[in-house]
């Protein structure tokens, strides 16, 4: 059905000139004919475009589903509806009133003609024309028509489409059962194919491992044609040749690693010798390759003058002349690689001990070259060495020609990185690269060979005295090795340092010992001690303090530990020194030989008091010792890895235990009284804060064997203080109880002479130590009441079981009373307060 709006026609309205009022006027008969115009031959003007909104004008009207009329009335009420809407749209508004409408409709009725009328008027002619109304219709239809013809078009397409989408159904339904048809008769084939597929990949793979193992053995005649041609040698400087080594390398494993295969101990011999024969090739062309670079840069450097040139010539140019190959320093690295890692170790497999050998020559090769071309440098670095020892000091030379040697191996480290692409630290492995290196005896100075620098300062440190020695070796230390710098530690300090740990313990340490060993036996074991020296030395209170007035063996073992503290590292000094041993030793026996004579001159009642004699110069080595914080005077290595505060401790501790377990035992009240005195004298006695611990350790501890002894110094040492101390006190002390007794001793001394004679011994022996006086009067007063109780000990001081004996050079005590002891060991500390100024940090 066609839309109502196709056959409504749009009314033109007329217009109206400006300027013309309008007036009400009476509407003009609907039944008047219009006017024919005077030009009759106007054509006719076609009717104007339908008010439908079109893209294209021959396309047709978008369609639009209109309400279904449900009566003629209902029809014709959406018809006219449409119709307003078509000529305006929009309804007029209701200007007039209700009586308005009225006479409008009265009009309306007016115009009605009666049927009568309309009988009695005249009937006009049909002048119908058929042809002009096909006419008529044809151009009133003619965009509709063209819109019929496409949808008829697109309709035939449709119905075509159609009958193609049945027939193509019908095709894939015919097709759908086929296939269902063949799956279901080929469900077993499918399934034979599949292990057919299973087998075939599992052939493959056979046939690949086969395929990868023959390639171990097809690969022999291969390498033979390439390793035994005419230019074979060509071939280390070629990409090439990295693979063929690490062919042959993967081969040689293959074989080792499957014994058991057709021919595997033939083939094995064969590319091992392959092997070699193409590292031998290897190490052919890096000969050659520098006596070519040797060649071009030895004169240059011979005929240069310059300091710098030659360094340049020497690092700089040999490295750009070197690397300027195609591939034989990364193929000379690849062995080198092949037989140790980054940091120099050693690595495991089959072909390392090949690749080592090969790469064991190449560093031979290098270095060779290397010390005849830089021999220049070397003989000029020495010659300048000794003309400063000429001119200047040894000191500043031997500084000078340090500093040079270790920049000139810092160079040498860098330029054999960069050719061989591994570091050669310090390593104890004899299969490491440095063992490799350090086997090669040459004269130029490298990371790995350090010889000549001791060498050559050996040689001019013969000559010297030992302060000299000691100001090097203290240098070098404290340059080199003890350095802390704040920010990260560069490369070349870090290679000094190492330079410098092994020039320390290798040479120079060693070197400094033996020095130390001939002073030792020169001035203390046969120093000559003349009488006058057997004397008590007053105690100055200028510079040396309490040491000041020492007998001269011991000033000069003062100065030596002082000097070897100096020149050392604590570590060395603190831990277990063979130096520090013997020192404390001699000294020991010197004054036990001093002790001798002066003791047989001591019986006629002249010459200094020998106890006391020992009592001052012990004390004053003892603090010397404390001072330089040296706690374990042994002649070994240490067993234990403790720090220095702990060994020291452990030191004192044992040292303690052994002077308590060595204590004459006369009774138990002797053990309760070193109990009780050590826990009172503690403040004085240096490093006594653990002898009350080791006082309870000495009532079940035995007296120690004399090896015990013999083999810790400072144990000597406490021994000797300890009975010097004793006997001092017990002699004194019977001495002032027969004075008390009797009223007067031998020379008709009484006890006020005695008092004074003992105080000018003291003042004289320890002027500027008075605590030392103080503690050594009140340990005699606390012998003279431990010997009135004692019951039936002797007065005299020869006499009686409290009696002192004189055996050798060693004074020991048979007996004694508990009270008599309680402030021996207070003593000890006397003159460590006076050297707290000297002690050095």
């Amino acid at each position: 059905m066609y839309d109502e709006h196709w056959y409504s026609f749009q009314e033109v309205p007329q217009s109206r000139p400006s300027g013309v009022k309008t007036r009400h006027r009476r509407a003009n008969s609907l039944l008047q004919q219009p006017e024919e115009t005077a030009d009759n031959n106007i054509p006719e003007e076609p009717l104007p475009a339908l008010f439908e909104d079109q893209e294209d004008a021959n396309a047709p009207p978008e369609a639009t589903v209109l309400r279904r009329a449900k009566s003629y009335s209902d029809f014709y009420d959406i018809a006219t509806a449409h119709l307003d809407g078509s000529h305006g749209g929009q309804k007029k508004k209701k200007t007039r009133k209700t009586k308005g409408r009225r006479n409008n409709h009265n009009l309306w009725d007016a115009l009605m003609i009666p049927a009568s009328a309309t009988s009695t008027l005249p009937v006009e002619e049909d002048t119908y024309d058929d042809a002009l109304d096909q006419e008529l219709l044809q151009a009133s239809q003619q965009e509709y028509l063209l819109y019929h013809d496409q949808l008829a078009l697109t309709e035939r397409h449709l119905g075509t489409l159609i009958d193609d989408a049945n027939r193509a159904l019908k095709t894939l339904e015919t097709l759908c059962q086929s296939f269902r048809a063949v799956e279901e008769q080929t469900t077993s084939f499918k399934a034979q194919c599949d292990d057919l597929l299973e087998e075939q990949k599992r052939l493959q793979i056979l046939a690949d491992e086969v395929g990868t193992d023959l390639h171990y053995y097809a690969y022999l005649d291969t390498v033979s044609r390439r390793l035994n041609a005419l230019g074979a040698g060509r071939l280390v400087d070629d990409d090439a040749f990295g693979d063929i080594l690490a062919n042959l390398d993967s081969c040689i494993e293959f074989m080792i690693q499957h014994p058991n295969y057709r021919d595997a101990d033939t083939y094995l011999a064969r590319y091992q010798a392959l092997l070699t024969k193409a590292l031998h090739l290897l190490e052919v062309g890096f000969n050659n390759r520098l006596d070519q670079v040797s060649g071009e840069l030895a004169r240059q450097i011979t005929n240069t003058q310059s300091e710098s040139a030659r360094h340049a010539l020497a690092y700089g140019r040999f490295e750009e002349i070197l690397m300027n190959s195609y591939s034989l320093i990364p193929n000379i690295q690849r062995v080198i690689l092949g037989a140790y890692d980054q940091n120099g170790q050693p690595r495991t497999g089959p072909n390392v001990d090949i690749f080592a050998n090969t790469a064991n020559n190449l560093f031979h090769a290098y270095f060779a070259v290397r010390d005849r071309d830089l021999k220049p440098l070397t003989q000029h670095d020495l010659a300048t060495f000794h003309l400063e020892c000429k001119e200047s000091s040894i000191d500043t030379a031997a500084r000078n020609y340090v500093k040079q040697c270790f920049e000139r191996s810092f160079s040498e480290a860098t330029l054999f990185r960069k050719i061989f692409s591994i570091e050669a630290p310090y390593s104890p492995n004899s299969k490491s690269a440095f063992a490799a290196l350090n086997s090669h005896q040459r004269s130029l100075v490298t990371g790995t060979n350090i010889a000549p620098i001791a060498t050559n300062l050996q040689s001019k440190l013969q000559t010297c005295d030992l302060q000299t020695i000691c100001n090097l070796v203290g240098w070098v230390t404290n340059e080199y090795l003890l350095v802390d710098y704040d920010e990260d530690e560069t490369p070349f300090v870090a290679h000094c340092r190492e330079l410098t740990s092994r020039l320390l313990a290798e040479h120079l340490w060693t070197f400094t010992d033996g020095f130390f060993d001939a002073e030792i036996t020169k001035s203390i074991t046969k120093a000559v001690v003349p009488p006058e020296a057997l004397k008590l030395g007053v105690t100055g209170s200028g510079e040396g303090g309490a040491s000041s007035g020492a007998f001269p063996v011991v000033k000069r073992a003062i100065e030596l530990l002082v000097l070897f503290d100096q020149s050392m590292p604590k570590e060395r000094c603190q831990r277990n020194s063979p130096v520090i041993y013997k020192l404390v030793r001699e000294t020991i026996s010197s004054l036990q030989r001093a002790e001798v004579r002066i003791r047989a001159s001591f019986k006629n009642n002249t010459g200094t008091d020998p106890d006391l004699f020992m009592i001052k110069n012990l004390l004053i080595l003892k603090n010397e010792l404390l001072t330089l914080e040296i706690g374990d005077v042994r002649n070994g290595p240490s067993g234990t890895n403790q720090g220095a505060a702990g060994l020291l401790a452990g030191s004192i501790q044992h040292l303690s235990g052994q002077i308590l377990s060595n204590l004459p035992t006369a009774g138990t009240n002797l053990l309760g009284y070193v109990s009780s005195s050590v826990s009172t004298l503690g403040s004085y006695i240096p490093g006594s804060g653990l002898l009350s611990r080791a006082a309870g350790i000495a009532t079940t501890t035995t007296t120690a064997t004399p090896s015990a002894v013999e083999q810790d110094a400072g144990e000597q040492l406490d021994e000797l203080l300890r009975q010097s101390i004793y006997a001092f006190t017990r002699r004194w002390a019977a001495i002032f109880n027969d004075a008390k007794t009797r009223g007067s001793v031998g020379g008709g001394k009484n006890l006020g002479q005695l008092e004074g004679e003992l105080d000018g011994l003291l003042q004289e022996a320890f002027s500027t130590q008075l605590e030392v006086v103080e503690k050594l009067k009140e340990a005699i007063q606390l012998e003279m009441q431990g010997q009135l109780s004692g019951g039936n000990n002797g007065g005299g001081g020869s006499g009686g079981q409290g009696g002192v004996k004189m055996s050798g050079t060693r004074a020991s005590t048979t007996g004694g009373s508990k009270t008599g002891r309680e402030k021996v060991g207070s003593v000890y500390g006397g003159s460590r307060a006076s050297r707290g100024s000297s002690r050095r940090v």
